[in-house]
C-alpha cells in the first residue's frame, strides 16, 4: 500500500453538520480526493491529557461535549468501529522514541467525530483517538507525529483536528464572512507560506514570529493538532491547502493535506 497522506482539519462549530451556512460539503470533496485509510488516528483540540493516552475503545462513543446547540445535534451519533490494535501500535511507537503513553478506552469528542462524519458518513472506516497535551508545546507535539509518521505505510491516516485559528471571545457570531478581522488572514497567509516553505522552525516558533499569534490563539490547543500531523508528514511533503472562509469575524477554517512529494 502507498503511504498515506497526513491532515490538519478545521473542524468548526459542533453545528457544522446541520448548519448550510458553514461549509460541511467540502469535507467530502476532500475525501473523495483522497486515498482510503484503513483506519484513521484522530488527534482533537478536545481530548487533552497530562502525556499521550491512545484510546482502545472497540465501541467509541459518540460524545456531546457542548452545551446549548440544538437538539438535533445531540441526537447524532456516529457508530464507526474502534481501531484497539491502532491505538495499541501508536502507544508504543511514542513510548519507543521515549515518551510516555498510556491506553484506555475513550470515545469521539465532537472533535473527532464532525469531521469523521463528514468525511466517512457510513462510518465504515476504523477510528482510534489519541489525546493531546495542552500543556506542552508545538514541539512536543512535532515529536508526536514523528513517532507515528510509519503508521502512515500501513493504511492508517494521521488526522489532526482543530481551527486554525480559534479566539472565541473575539469570535462576532451576527459577522458575515465578509466582516472577517484582516488580521486572521495576516495569520494564517504567514502560517501556510512556512508551510509550503517546509521552514519547521518557523512554524515551531509560532508564538514569538507569527503575526497576531496570540491574538489567533489565546490558549493553543486548537492548533497543536497541526504540529502532530505535520510531524507525521515526510520531510519533503506535498502541501495542498483547502481555505473553507473565515466565519464569526475570527474563525477561519482551513485544512491541510500533507501528501507524498
Amino acid at each position: 500500500m502507498n503511504r498515506l497522506p497526513s491532515l490538519f482539519l478545521s473542524h468548526g462549530a459542533p453545528t457544522l453538520p446541520i448548519d448550510p451556512s458553514l461549509p460541511s460539503a467540502e469535507f467530502a470533496t476532500l475525501s473523495a480526493q483522497l486515498p482510503r485509510p484503513e483506519s484513521v488516528l484522530m488527534l482533537s483540540a478536545h481530548w487533552g491529557t497530562a502525556q499521550p493516552v491512545a484510546s482502545t475503545a472497540t465501541k467509541p462513543e459518540t460524545i456531546h461535549d457542548f452545551y446549548g446547540f440544538p437538539r438535533q445535534l445531540y441526537e447524532i451519533q456516529y457508530p464507526a468501529p474502534g481501531a484497539a490494535d491502532l491505538a495499541r501500535r501508536a502507544a508504543a511507537l511514542l513510548r519507543d522514541s521515549g515518551m510516555h503513553a498510556g491506553e484506555e478506552p475513550h470515545g469521539l469528542d465532537h472533535g473527532a467525530w464532525v469531521p469523521m462524519l463528514l468525511m466517512f458518513p457510513d462510518a465504515d472506516v476504523p477510528v482510534a483517538q489519541l489525546s493531546i497535551q495542552p500543556r506542552l508545546d508545538a514541539a512536543h507535539h512535532f515529536r508526536v507525529g514523528r513517532a507515528l509518521r510509519a503508521l502512515r505505510d500501513d493504511g492508517v491516516m494521521v488526522i489532526g483536528s482543530g481551527q486554525i485559528t480559534h479566539n472565541l471571545r473575539a469570535a462576532d457570531f451576527s459577522a458575515r464572512p465578509e466582516d472577517a478581522d484582516p488580521r486572521v488572514a495576516e495569520f494564517t497567509d504567514w502560517f501556510e507560506a512556512r508551510l509550503a516553505a517546509r521552514d519547521i522552525d518557523a512554524l515551531l516558533d509560532y508564538r514569538q514570529k507569527a503575526p497576531h499569534a496570540v491574538l489567533m490563539h489565546p490558549t493553543d490547543e486548537h492548533l497543536l493538532p497541526v504540529f502532530a500531523a505535520l510531524g507525521a508528514a515526510d520531510d519533503d511533503y506535498s502541501l495542498a491547502i483547502q481555505s473553507l472562509g473565515t466565519y464569526q469575524r475570527s474563525l477561519a477554517m482551513t485544512n491541510y493535506v500533507f501528501g507524498t512529494a
